[in-house]
Parts: C-alpha cells; sequence; structure tokens
C-alpha cells in the first residue's frame, strides 16, 4: 500500500488469499505508547529488556516512536479497535509491558480484522496487481543482486522485491503456527544470496494447548488471557511464577515445572475469566472437549516465533541489492534474544511501511541475468520432527550436531547458529552452557550464503 501510495506499480505473489496469511491468527495486538503516563522511552526500555542485552538500539527507537502513529493511520483507513466504555482505545497489558499498550480488535482477532480490512484495501488499489494462488519458488538472483521472483506461472521482474513470507515456527514439529510457516522466504534469500542472521532465537509460546494427538495440540492461549488475570499452576494446584514475565522467563518456569512434577503439561486456570472477553479462545476450549470452567487446561510451550531471519537495516534493506524483507521473514535486530510481546504486528506495519518507501527508489538493472535453476523444496515432516527433538526449547550440542547435515538448508543454518552461540539468552537455552555470557552482549550471529557463520555487532 505504501509503495503503490508513492506511485509505484506494485505486485503482490500469494500463495494463498491474502487475508489467509498468518498474521491472520495473531491473537495478540499491537504495541504502542497511547496513554499519557506512556511514553515511547518506556516502551523501549520493555522491549530492550525483554530483548536480554541482544536488541538492535536503532530499530527499537524506530519501532517505539513510529508505532502510534501507525495506530493512528490504520484507524484513519477503517480499522475497528477495540474501546473501552467511554470509547478510548481498550488498551491491554501483556507480559514484559510495564504499561497497558496493547490495541486489540474482538479481543483477540486483531489479526483477522486487520488482514482483512488491508486485502481490501490492496484489491481497490489500482496500482497494485494481486496474483493470489501463485507460488514463488525462487528469488531471480544471480547472487550479486535480486531482480525479482520466479513463480510456478512465470518470471515476475522488478527493481525491489520485498519478501514478507512469515516466520519458520512450523518448522519445530509442535507449533502453534500455521504448517505453512516453516522460512521459505529465508531459504529464498539465502540461496539469492543474502545473510541471514539470529536464527538460534526461537520464542516457544509458553501456553499452548497440551492435547497430543489430536488436531487442538499446539492451540495458542493468547497471552493477553494472562493479562486479565489467568493463572499458571503446578500439579499441586499452587502457582509456581509470574504470568506476565517475558516469555523467555514463563517458559523457562514451566520446563522446570514440568521436570519436577514429572509431567507433560502445566495448568492454565481460566476459571476467573469472562468468556466474552476472549470468545474465540473459549470456543477453541469448547472444540477441543476442555471445559475451562470446571478445571485447569493442560499447556506446555510450543514454537511460536522466529526472532532470526533475512538480515536488514531499519529500511529494510539485505545485503544482497535489490532485495529486502519485512515482518517476521526479517530480522532488523528490533527483538533482540527475546521478542517483547505484541511487538509483532507492530513491526511489521512500522518496518513494511519504511521498505516500501525505500523500495521505490531502488533503481533498475540494465539487465537481468538468466533465471536461476534451483528451486525450493519444504522440509519433510522428518525434518519438522527432527528440529523439535535437537534444537527445542532446551538444547544440548551433541543434538545441534544432528541437524547439521540435514536436507533442509534452514535447519543446517538454524543449528550453526545455536552451536557457535555457546550460552543461553531469551529464546536460545543450552543445557552444557546455562549462563549469559555477557561477552556477547549485542552480538548477532550471522550465516552467509555459502553455509559460513560470523558473529558481528550491528550499530
Amino acid at each position: 500500500m505504501r509503495a503503490a501510495e508513492l506511485g509505484a506499480r506494485v505486485c503482490v505473489i500469494s500463495r494463498t488469499p491474502l487475508p489467509q496469511s498468518a498474521s491472520y491468527w495473531a491473537q495478540g495486538g499491537l504495541a504502542a505508547a497511547l496513554e499519557p503516563d506512556d511514553s515511547p522511552d518506556l516502551h523501549a526500555a520493555d522491549t530492550i529488556a525483554a530483548g536480554r542485552g541482544l536488541c538492535r538500539s536503532a530499530a527499537v527507537r524506530v519501532l517505539v516512536e513510529e508505532a502510534p502513529g501507525l495506530v493512528r493511520d490504520l484507524i484513519a483507513r477503517g480499522v475497528v479497535f477495540d474501546l473501552d466504555h467511554e470509547g478510548r482505545l481498550a488498551l491491554a497489558l501483556e507480559g514484559g509491558h510495564t504499561r497497558r499498550r496493547i490495541v486489540h480488535s474482538g479481543g483477540s482477532q486483531t489479526g483477522a480484522e486487520i488482514t482483512s480490512k488491508l486485502a481490501a484495501m490492496v484489491a481497490a488499489e489500482e496500482r497494485i496487481e494481486v496474483m493470489e494462488r501463485s507460488s514463488a519458488t525462487a528469488l531471480w538472483s544471480d547472487g550479486e543482486r535480486c531482480h525479482g521472483v520466479i513463480t510456478e506461472d512465470g518470471a515476475v521482474g522488478a527493481p525491489a522485491t520485498i519478501v514478507a513470507t512469515g516466520g519458520a515456527a512450523a518448522l519445530w514439529r509442535r507449533t502453534t503456527n500455521p504448517r505453512g510457516a516453516i522460512g521459505a522466504g529465508m531459504v529464498f534469500a539465502s540461496v539469492a544470496g543474502a545473510d541471514l542472521a539470529d536464527l538460534e532465537f526461537c520464542q516457544f509460546h509458553p501456553t499452548a494447548l497440551a492435547l497430543p494427538g489430536t488436531p487442538h495440540d499446539g492451540r495458542l492461549i493468547t497471552e493477553a488471557i494472562r493479562g486479565e488475570g489467568a493463572k499458571l499452576l503446578g500439579a499441586d494446584g499452587e502457582r509456581f511464577t509470574d504470568e506476565l514475565a517475558p516469555r523467555d522467563a514463563v517458559t523457562a518456569a514451566i520446563l522446570e515445572k514440568m521436570r519436577v512434577d514429572g509431567l507433560a503439561h502445566v495448568g492454565l486456570d481460566l476459571r476467573e475469566i469472562d468468556p466474552a472477553r476472549f470468545p474465540n479462545v473459549f470456543a477453541s476450549l469448547a472444540e477441543a472437549g476442555l471445559d475451562p470452567h470446571s478445571q485447569p487446561v493442560p499447556v506446555t510451550p510450543a514454537a511460536h516465533y522466529t526472532m532470526g531471519g533475512v538480515a536488514v537495516d531499519v529500511d529494510g534493506r539485505s545485503s544482497l541489492p535489490g532485495l529486502f524483507a519485512v515482518g517476521e521473514a526479517s530480522c532488523t535486530g528490533l527483538h533482540g534474544a527475546n521478542r517483547l510481546a505484541s511487538n509483532s504486528l507492530s513491526e511489521c506495519f512500522v518496518f513494511g511501511g519504511r521498505a516500501g518507501a525505500a523500495a521505490v527508489d531502488e533503481e533498475r538493472a540494465a539487465s537481468r541475468p538468466e533465471p536461476p535453476q534451483w528451486r525450493f523444496e519444504p522440509p519433510s515432516d522428518e525434518t519438522r520432527e527432527a528440529v523439535w527433538r535437537y534444537a527445542g526449547p532446551m538444547r544440548n550440542p551433541d543434538d545441534l550436531a544432528r541437524l547439521i547435515s540435514n536436507p533442509y538448508p534452514l535447519a543446517r543454518a538454524l543449528a550453526a547458529s545455536a552451536l557457535d552461540r555457546r550460552e543461553s539468552r531469551g529464546g536460545h537455552l543450552r543445557r552444557d552452557a546455562p549462563e549469559t555470557d555477557p561477552a556477547l552482549d549485542g552480538i548477532h550471529v550471522v550465516v552467509h550464503p555459502d553455509g559460513s557463520v560470523s558473529e558481528e555487532k550491528w550499530p
């Protein structure tokens, strides 16, 4: 939308109808400092604290300063957010935030509201051509520059190409994500000649349904419900952690409680929660055959969000000229080692808009090379099982080494990154190195197109 409004001709290539992206399912909201007792500085402090010494300060500053204007822009475009009884934005509290600053729509249906509205806007914009149900199979690159995209329906040339393909949390067998969230865009970019970064950091959402062997296993229960009073209970029925601590801390506490109790889950007590506040959560629990009014529901962590991706600057530019990346497919360094709840939707719009504006200024190449021969192959179920088993919430070097020869390029890159970072930090926990190493503060592990790994400190 931003690129088209600046005069560019845009082609959007989407394997599914536009509203059916992973963002459609986002239960969280948009984080923005909107109240008088809040500020971008406070939002930045919370983001940096959650990021465990790894946030890129330039990216944090861009997000917190531009997010309030972004919310106002979405409202002006017709996106409807929840209001309180006085007609003001109803701001929620989520883990890691010290102020109420989360804007929601329909309680926990924010993604559905925003993506549906934006898809309709895109359809009405005459400068945008949408190729729905058309799969990208490679980037059109000679390793020196990106010239467009190769699709099942032919090549699409462009001076600027923006990867917005989402994250890779479905590379782990147990996940809250749609099955297609396998990091395809990251693989495209790496093969095309771009650097990846921070792949060792996967955020495991603390509260995913634990119903092994059923279609409901791994279903997300939004963090916002803990912000409204839901409690985590051990086998003895007692609380064992601060439910509103950052996600890495809550996940670690749950894993430890499961170990101590000798159980494969803990309980999430929703008995004091008004179902009208989170109607789709209670509907999904009823569909799974659970009665949250009578007893706690079983939950355990599941792969939820990948902090790593295509290494980019604050305008979305990658190390490969002509190629940009935004959202969960990218890595600006904003999230550090552990994403602060609801910063991700804000990130999509803030950095998506910046990338769209920057891409408009990209100059067309004098000529284009022949399309590459390589074509993307998705990971097998065996790979997804191996990534969960060997690079799950708690890791060790022997298990990680087993992934180095995996057929799927992103599994190999993830393992190389996790082996290189010999410490525990945020979404990367190693049994053999349980402490955080201060010498690695601000250090990002970068995987280059040839598979080599280096450590960089980003400005």
